[in-house]
């Protein structure tokens, strides 16, 4: 099963039901991929989240998104500081990816361009178009 982390822009993006990418929230509802996250990941949804919609739908999201089966919770206990230099905020769901072995980072945040520079970890960045397409097959 696939092992996925999604930036908070992909998150925001998903969750409407007349958005394009709504299916990424309700194949991971269905358990169709394993969502892998921090605490510090939950702490920037429900933050970010209640920014665009309310505290209450942010917490419930973040509670929905903690006590489901497919979540991979990842600690990272070393900071690999690889966006550091372009947008630091962002470097918490590489660390995830690494840590976790996650297939892909999806995102539409152009700083993580840069990973596709790096030779070593691999990591592999969708878009939120892109991880659509994989969920179709």
């Amino acid at each position: 099963m696939r092992l996925i982390v999604l930036d908070t822009n992909a998150l925001i993006q998903s969750l409407p039901t007349r958005s394009l990418y709504h299916r990424i929230w309700t194949d991971f509802l269905a358990g169709k991929y394993r969502l892998c996250v921090s605490n510090e990941i939950l702490t920037e949804y429900e933050e970010i989240l209640a920014v665009h919609t309310s505290p209450a739908i942010a917490h419930n999201v973040v509670e929905a998104i903690a006590h489901h089966p497919q979540i991979v919770y990842r600690e990272s206990f070393f900071r690999f500081h690889l966006l550091t230099d372009i947008d630091k905020d962002d470097d918490k769901f590489v660390d995830c990816a690494i840590t976790a072995g996650a297939d892909y980072i999806v995102t539409e945040d152009s700083h993580f361009d840069h990973l596709k520079k790096i030779p070593f970890p691999q990591l592999n960045v969708l878009t939120l178009d892109e991880f659509n397409e994989t969920l179709k097959q």
